[in-house]
């Protein structure tokens, strides 16, 4: 108990000395590109991990540094502008936590952008990272033949992936699913922010079980990651809700309970698109015959296939 008491006002005591270090880094005589620099510089030297909207230091200083700069409503910025003293205090505030506590620059900034729109998030969701943002902006191309009529977002988290649907075919109507009810209020924030709501409903529901009806369209990217995976990530990982990430069975579980459940689901022709990240190998060990078709990203990413109704029907899952 004293071990812990000593070691935890000892980790108190260093980030009070690594936030004054922060501190002295900075001043208002310097321009937007040498701020930016310098906070480049301390997040590769805090060797943070970068993937939750951004795969490197300087992205994600340009990402903190443009975000409050144009929420004063400033719209023309340069590198070589100022920047003032309560500005720089908010940016090095959020850069002493980015660095010291791990957390991702979406969740400081209560913000992330999928498919080219900004999406409010914060610790009830995961960060919105998927390649799916490619092939909705793709408007499936390939994939569908007509504009769907109706959509789901199933384990629908900050309601991304269907909002930005709702989006991409504005004559489409879209249900929101999610087990977590505080995944569902983060949801109905973006529902709000993108005055989507006469066209998206929102749902309650352990995957199909609390939904009726039947869609054109089922997206899908479920929690897929396995234990032994879940253990190695990045701390930053570690502040995402890991109901939203986790699934048993080498995190095949959930996928596999909705590869056997959504035809029953879909319209005649409709079309069920899911993603499993890095546990995409393992469903095809499981299922080798399986008639899957892995999508394939110009802007990076794996692990999403496609089924029609018919192949689900007629594919012993």
């Amino acid at each position: 108990w004293v071990l812990g008491l000593i070691l935890s006002k000892l980790r108190t005591l260093l980030e009070c000395i690594y936030k004054v270090k922060i501190f002295m880094l900075f001043n208002t005589k310097q321009s937007l590109n040498q701020i930016i620099a310098i906070a480049t510089d301390e997040m590769e030297r805090a060797e943070l991990f970068f993937g939750h909207g951004t795969d490197n230091a300087w992205d994600e200083a340009c990402w903190l540094a443009e975000t409050l700069i144009r929420r004063q409503g400033i719209k023309q910025i340069s590198e070589e502008m100022s920047v003032d003293q309560d500005l720089l205090t908010e940016f090095q505030n959020l850069l002493q936590r980015r660095i010291s506590e791990k957390i991702p620059m979406a969740y400081l900034l209560r913000e992330a952008w999928f498919s080219n729109w900004p999406f409010y998030v914060d610790e009830r969701v995961i960060v919105p990272r998927s390649p799916f943002a490619e092939v909705i902006q793709n408007s499936f191309a390939s994939l569908i033949m007509a504009e769907p009529a109706s959509i789901l977002d199933l384990c629908c988290g900050s309601g991304c992936i269907g909002l930005a649907a709702a989006l991409q075919f504005p004559a489409s109507s879209v249900v929101l699913s999610d087990l977590s009810a505080e995944a569902l209020e983060v949801a109905a924030i973006n529902v709000a922010r993108h005055a989507l709501s006469e066209r998206v409903t929102l749902n309650a529901s352990d995957l199909f079980r609390q939904l009726n009806g039947r869609f054109d369209l089922i997206l899908s990217n479920p929690p897929y990651v396995g234990t032994t995976e879940y253990q190695d990530l990045p701390a930053e990982f570690k502040q995402e809700p890991a109901m939203a990430l986790l699934s048993e069975q080498e995190g095949l579980a959930i996928p596999v309970r909705i590869l056997q459940e959504a035809a029953e689901y879909l319209n005649d022709k409709g079309l069920l698109v899911l993603e499993l990240g890095n546990s995409w190998q393992a469903l095809v060990d499981r299922y080798p015959d399986a008639p899957f078709l892995w999508l394939e990203f110009t802007q990076g990413g794996e692990g999403i296939c496609a089924l029609n109704k018919k192949q689900l029907q007629a594919y012993n899952f």
